[in-house]
């Protein structure tokens, strides 16, 4: 059985294209879903998954209806083929009942692995650059020095009290406590 999928991210898209090339392709049901592609709990896909059996295939008009990361898209093609389906994509035509469709999924399968493998040098190379050049990751600090100073005396001299001096930098007071916190250990090494 031949079930499709069609999938738009907001409200306002319209996935009524999708469904009649999906149901002129010969599927026979259409799960339907308005969710990004990027959240992984897409709860009609996955009843679409728990209910394909061996001998069916999923259908999507096109691939990134499915998934726009190439590690999620081989991650789910993984779950139908264990359940014994099949899976086809209309625009890009890779249907994996064919050798040459499951040749092509291990291809780009293969340059999933690469593309990775790659990101993940580019990265290091680029967080040792930034650390011989002094910077380190992270998150900026929400209050700079001068900032820092003059909230502790504030604190310190009776002015204000912690919560009231997050108020005054808009910031969180956590943000105050741990500065506090940071400062009171200062003291107490030296």
């Amino acid at each position: 059985m031949r079930i499709g999928y069609a999938r738009v991210s907001t409200q306002e898209q319209d996935n009524s294209m999708q469904i009649s090339m999906l149901k002129k392709s010969g599927c026979c049901q259409v799960f339907q879903e308005t969710m990004s592609a990027d959240c992984l709990n897409r709860p009609r896909l996955t009843c679409l998954i728990d209910q394909l059996g061996p001998g069916d295939v999923l259908v999507v008009w096109k691939l990134d209806r499915l998934s726009r990361s190439l590690k999620d898209l081989l991650i789910l093609l993984e779950k139908i083929r264990l359940v014994g389906a099949e899976f086809e994509s209309l625009t890009e035509t890779i249907n994996t009942t064919t050798p040459a469709g499951r040749m092509m999924m291990q291809i780009v399968g293969s340059f999933a692995e690469f593309e990775h493998a790659m990101l993940c040098e580019r990265t290091i190379i680029g967080l040792r650059v930034a650390r011989n050049k002094g910077r380190i990751g992270g998150r900026r600090p929400k209050l700079n020095l001068e900032q820092k100073k003059e909230a502790l005396e504030m604190i310190s001299l009776g002015k204000k009290k912690a919560v009231n001096v997050a108020k005054f930098f808009d910031v969180h007071p956590s943000t105050i406590s741990r500065l506090l916190n940071k400062s009171k250990n200062l003291i107490s090494e030296n």
